[in-house]
Order: C-alpha cells, then sequence, then structure tokens
C-alpha cells in the first residue's frame, strides 16, 4: 500500500477513457453508469489484485475522499482493515466479491454502527475497467421497456397482417362463387319408418269417394285425331272408380343396398 501513488481529484479525469484534458470530476454518488474508467499505465505498473485493487479504485472519479477509507489511508492504515472500519460511522467502500485478477466488486454503504450497514451503491472492477453497477430499479425499468416495445412492434405486426386478410376476403366475397352442391346423406332408417306411417294410414282412411257427374246437357271439348292417343281416351264407366294414391297401396320404392 505504502509504495502505491497516489493521484489528486483533479488528475482522475485526464485518465478517464484516453482523455487528456483535465476537467472537474462528477460528483460521487450520482448516476454515473454511462462512464468507465481504466489507467493502462497503473495496470501495467502494479499487479491488479485484492491487496492493490482499492488503490486502483481510488484513481476512478466513482472514489469519495470523505469516505472512512480515506482517513485510514491518511494514517497509514489499510483502507479495509475491518476493524478500524467497524469502529467509525459513515461513507465506506467494501470489497465485496473478488475473483482475482478479473472481477471485484465494490460496494459503497453507510454505516451507521458496528453491525448496522446500509448498501448505497456498487461498482465492479472487470479486467481493469471500473463501471457503476446500475440500479436494481434501472434494471427492471430497461428490461420492461424493452419487453413493450417488442410486445407493441408484435401487435402492431399482426394488426397488418389481418388487415391484409380482411382484405383479400372483402375481395373473395365481391367475387361471384359458383353454388357447391352439397351431398344429400340417405337415412335408411327414416325411409322405412316413412313407408311404415304411409301404410298404417292406407289401412285407416276410408276409400275416396267417387268424382261427382258432369251436369246434363255438357259436352267434353273433341279433340282432333292427331292430339287423342291413348293417354287421351275415356276411362271406361263400367270400372269402379278408384283412388290413385290410397287404393293403388304403397309406392314401389328403389330397395338400397
Amino acid at each position: 500500500m505504502a509504495g502505491t501513488p497516489m493521484m489528486p481529484p483533479n488528475m482522475v479525469a485526464g485518465n478517464m477513457d484516453g482523455n487528456a484534458a483535465a476537467a472537474a470530476p462528477p460528483v460521487p454518488g450520482t448516476d454515473m453508469t454511462g462512464i468507465c474508467f481504466r489507467d493502462q499505465l497503473w495496470l501495467n505498473t502494479y499487479p491488479l489484485d485484492r491487496n492493490l485493487v482499492f488503490d486502483y479504485f481510488a484513481l476512478s472519479p466513482f472514489y469519495d475522499y470523505s469516505c472512512n477509507n480515506e482517513q485510514l489511508r491518511m494514517r497509514s492504515i489499510h483502507p479495509l482493515d475491518i476493524s478500524h472500519l467497524s469502529k467509525m460511522t459513515g461513507i465506506e467502500f467494501m470489497v465485496s466479491e473478488v475473483m482475482e485478477p478479473h472481477l471485484f466488486v465494490m460496494r459503497k454503504q453507510k454505516r451507521d454502527g458496528p453491525e448496522k450497514v446500509t448498501p448505497m451503491l456498487t461498482y465492479y472492477v472487470l479486467d481493469g475497467s471500473i463501471y457503476q453497477a446500475p440500479q436494481l430499479c434501472n434494471v427492471f425499468s430497461a428490461r420492461v421497456g424493452r419487453a413493450l416495445y417488442y410486445i407493441s412492434k408484435a401487435f402492431t405486426t399482426a394488426a397488418s397482417k389481418l388487415e391484409k386478410v380482411g382484405y383479400v376476403d372483402s375481395e373473395d366475397e365481391s367475387t361471384p362463387q359458383e353454388p357447391k352442391v352439397a351431398k344429400e346423406t340417405i337415412d335408411f332408417k327414416e325411409v322405412k319408418r316413412v313407408d311404415h306411417i304411409i301404410a298404417s294410414l292406407q289401412r285407416k282412411l276410408p276409400a275416396a269417394p267417387p268424382p261427382p257427374p258432369f251436369p246434363e246437357g255438357y259436352r267434353p271439348p273433341s279433340t282432333t285425331e292427331g292430339e287423342q292417343g291413348p293417354e287421351t281416351e275415356q276411362a271406361d264407366p263400367k270400372l269402379p272408380s278408384v283412388d290413385p294414391i290410397l287404393d293403388q297401396g304403397p309406392a314401389k320404392r328403389m330397395r338400397y343396398s
């Protein structure tokens, strides 16, 4: 720790993203998820491990110089010494997870007592680049917004396709279509039932009365010889009159095999 050089805050911005122009760093604790810090010169000089990762993090604009860790550094005490940090109150940084040498997770928290701490922000060092982790509410908001975008896009696409289908259907309805002959099915049980009803009616009903005689002096109109035929010849008056429907018996129907 003693051999690691410390840089003042006004020199931090010159190392961020390779920008050489000096600028005032943003206030720590604000939303800085859109920036990234990397000091390649420091990485080429010192190894990045759990003992030196805090000194490297202190060079970034994410570091708060009013934290308790900075007070320990000024007293030549390791800034992550929990025995001293637990006796202090205020803002502090802690290394929560370590996967040397690629990933280091730093947590900014507020200590109100030896056992009472409140997490505030999270930072991570990934292969030498330092980022601020987004808050959980921002992650949910971004994911929900992306899901709503794709759902809205899907509904728009479906609506456009349905409009095309409706347009084609209206064109098909306007064009005349040939009527389709439906195939009729024959129920043989129904045919036998109708035959039985007709036969029972013929047995119950009396014979039809004879037709009334022609009035006196009535002469049927004469027809020419060419039009006369076997169909126009008068029936023999001696034959008894019969009803053509009831007295002829049940009509012969075609048998279905």
